[in-house]
């Protein structure tokens, strides 16, 4: 009887080894169940795709910790896919590189809609190693998934090199109960800052509007009279673009706008703001930049102009210039209203002398 009792033992410890199971199960699906509703309700309150992005993100590496993860977002127009996100010992070197669609396993993922998990990236035939030899970092193991919004692929999310282990069907799981809602919460914030995009920004140079220049400049003087720190506004005004207009048509005179906004993009920092301000009038703010300062960009920018060949897209070689009146704040004006009145009028005095240069104001 004896050995019976203690023979009985290991079966019922048998039978009651399967029954944790169910257990680890439930605890699993609640917990994933509570991510997701604190998760989703926070990222439907976010209209900034970034911020969205830096939440999920943030949510993944917690749950699921690795040395580097990444989003990526589909650029339909090129089928490639763009690093929105990428953190990890190498994530600054990925920011420019792209990924056309069906490349490497990120590529895979957003061709077929489908998740993955390799844990021996080596071995994997849909594994490309340029990233890798191009950072020096060495992947060992991804776990990959679509973001799908609206039965459309609007990017991915890839994990690599888990720590502790291999990647698991619970961590894959885990990733599809946050990326799937998440999608919809990404495009949302996406599409409202497009709309938002729209009614602050010029159709034609995609630069700001004068609206939203108004504003900034507002915004800025403020900044300025905390700091104690200066600001500086350039006015421009296109030399012989009617002649242009006159001589190829309006549809040329556009272009040549449209080519003088990405003049003036690639002339000044990433700080500074660039509005068409009407027709052919521009301005360039300049944060924390006294008179001297903007002095040099002006002359950047009138060179560049003077030089460059418009229209060569379409046979042809038209060459304009521009007229500059610069004021800055607060050596000429203290309000908004006042900088692009006292820049407009030194910019009036270059037209009326030779037009091509640029006048400060007084």
């Amino acid at each position: 009887m004896a050995q019976e009792r203690r023979g009985a033992k290991p079966r019922r410890a048998a039978r009651a080894a399967p029954q944790r199971r169910p257990g680890n199960e439930a605890r699993s699906a609640e917990r994933r169940l509570a991510v997701l509703t604190d998760i989703v309700k926070t990222a439907n309150s976010i209209l900034e795709p970034r911020r969205v992005i830096e939440l999920i993100m943030a949510k993944i590496q917690e749950l699921i910790p690795s040395e580097a993860w990444s989003m990526l977002m589909v650029d339909e127009e090129k089928q490639e896919l763009t690093f929105e996100l990428a953190l990890g010992e190498k994530g600054k070197d990925l920011q420019a590189f792209r990924v056309k669609i069906g490349e490497g396993v990120a590529g895979w993922v957003a061709a077929t809609g489908k998740p993955t998990i390799v844990n021996d990236a080596s071995k994997d035939p849909r594994f490309t190693g340029k990233f890798d030899d191009a950072t020096q970092f060495r992947t060992r193991s991804i776990l990959c998934a679509p973001l799908i919004s609206r039965g459309r692929i609007i990017g991915v999310v890839e994990i690599i090199n888990r720590k502790g282990g291999r990647f698991t069907r619970g961590d894959l799981e885990m990733l599809l109960t946050l990326v799937e809602p998440c999608a919809i919460a990404i495009e949302n914030a996406m599409l409202f800052q497009k709309a938002e995009q729209l009614t602050i920004t010029d159709d034609l140079t995609k630069l700001f509007n004068s609206r939203y220049l108004n504003l900034y400049i507002s915004r800025e003087i403020k900044r300025c009279k905390r700091h104690g720190i200066p600001l500086s506004v350039i006015f421009l005004d296109l030399d012989g673009f009617k002649g242009v207009n006159d001589q190829h048509g309006h549809l040329a005179g556009s272009r040549t706008l449209s080519e003088v906004g990405q003049i003036l993009v690639q002339a000044v920092r990433e700080s500074d703001v660039l509005a068409r301000y009407g027709g052919d009038e521009f301005v360039v703010v300049l944060p924390e930049t006294p008179p001297a300062g903007a002095l040099v960009i002006a002359e950047r920018i009138r060179k560049s102009i003077e030089s460059h060949h418009f229209l060569e897209a379409q046979g042809l070689k038209a060459q304009i210039s521009a007229s500059f009146g610069i004021a800055s704040y607060p050596d000429h004006a203290l309000t908004p209203e006042g900088l692009i009145q006292k820049a407009d009028q030194a910019m009036y005095r270059v037209k009326e002398r030779n037009k091509n240069g640029i006048e400060l104001a007084v």
